[in-house]
């Protein structure tokens, strides 16, 4: 485990460093994801490289799950109360989303202020639509500050979605998912693995893959909402239970798996059972909850290896809250040259790419860290 960074609560627990490695290795895979996208999204076509990258988000909902139920089961009753953990989520959490949400403006504006159909959107829509993310108020699809005109519940910076889900369940946990004891939990998680293998397997969604929860539409938010329980109480439960066991490179092997996993091709098949929808199963109830196992009975054993994951984790955050305002100028450059992939493009994919590490960084040290280090001592560590 880690020192705490200069701008975590007072009484913050150390952190499992290679978790946090981990998380940042999923984020930078996110981003190579949603480069792949766009040349889909431009040509009309499948992803056909790292296509589980949407994975990622299950991945992230089982981590925070486990750090969650590490850093507060123990509290409720003592030091915790709800009104304290509720601060605490929105200090962590949404000074970033606020950033996000801003970055989304500008980009929005820079594109032309324009739907992808070419529609203009008026001045206040667009900032109805930031105010509506900055407070995650989900927009319904074709109203008016639906901006860009393709159903996203947050238009102005699509991740946001996952976001939304992650207060929900931060949410639930604090009314009563804390309070269940460790066999209610156990219960409570197969039924809703169940429930999401079922989900998958057959294909509810009807996208052949359950990349679900970014817009209101049709079966989405039930299925966003289900996406994010699971993990989430996988992940808590994994905290309860933990008990380390000994493995040596345990982040490289992790890591491996993880970049390994996001790689795979989208797996054709439809009846009598989606075979896409067999994989996302395996990832998310079984591959997911061991590689978090690992990672948290993993150490590192030197210096450097600690400020790797370190950094990693740093800004695995700050990188998916900003990245995605970014993919929207990079789509709407392929799709106005007419680029299809990523060997026309390949130079300026990789700028993309390093900007959105640099941005992220610079936004860790000069804005989001300052700012929860100035609303802790705002809002939480006052003097009785």
């Amino acid at each position: 485990m880690s020192h705490i960074s200069s701008s975590a609560f007072s009484d913050t627990k150390a952190h499992y460093d290679l978790l946090d490695g981990l998380r940042g290795v999923a984020a930078l895979m996110v981003i190579w994801y949603h480069i792949f996208e766009g040349y889909a999204f431009a040509g009309g076509g499948i992803i056909d490289t790292f296509n589980h990258g949407y994975l990622a988000v299950d991945f992230f909902f089982i981590l925070s799950g486990f750090v969650i139920g590490y850093a507060y089961d123990d509290r409720w009753g003592r030091s915790l109360t709800m009104r304290n953990f509720f601060k605490r989520r929105l200090i962590r959490l949404h000074p970033m989303a606020i950033m996000g949400a801003v970055l989304g403006t500008i980009t929005f504006c820079l594109q032309g202020c324009v739907q992808w159909d070419g529609t203009h959107i008026a001045l206040s829509m667009i900032m109805l639509s930031l105010l509506c993310t900055i407070f995650f108020i989900p927009a319904m699809p074709g109203a008016g500050y639906e901006v860009r005109g393709n159903g996203e519940m947050f238009p102005l910076n699509g991740p946001c979605w996952s976001l939304f889900f992650e207060y929900i369940g931060n949410i639930l946990y604090a009314l009563f998912i804390h309070r269940l004891s460790n066999k209610a939990l156990t219960v409570l998680t197969i039924l809703l693995g169940a429930t999401l293998a079922s989900f998958a397997i057959f294909d509810v969604s009807g996208y052949g893959n359950i990349g679900v929860g970014w817009t209101l539409d049709g079966i989405n938010f039930g299925g966003g909402l289900l996406r994010m329980l699971f993990p989430f109480s996988m992940g808590m439960l994994l905290s309860r239970n933990f008990k380390p066991i000994k493995v040596k490179g345990a982040f490289w092997i992790c890591a491996i798996a993880l970049v390994a996993l996001f790689s795979v091709p989208y797996l054709e098949g439809a009846t009598p059972v989606c075979t896409n929808g067999i994989y996302e199963a395996f990832c998310v109830i079984i591959a997911f909850p061991v590689l978090v196992w690992l990672g948290a009975s993993g150490t590192t054993t030197d210096k450097k290896s600690t400020r790797i994951c370190k950094f990693l984790g740093d800004i695995s955050y700050p990188i998916y809250v900003i990245h995605y305002p970014f993919m929207y100028l990079f789509y709407a450059w392929l799709i106005k040259n007419q680029l299809f992939t990523l060997e026309q493009t390949w130079q300026v994919a990789l700028c993309v790419y390093a900007w959105n590490i640099l941005l992220a960084s610079l936004c860790l040290k000069f804005y989001d860290e300052p700012a929860r280090k100035y609303l802790a001592k705002r809002f939480l560590n006052k003097k009785r």
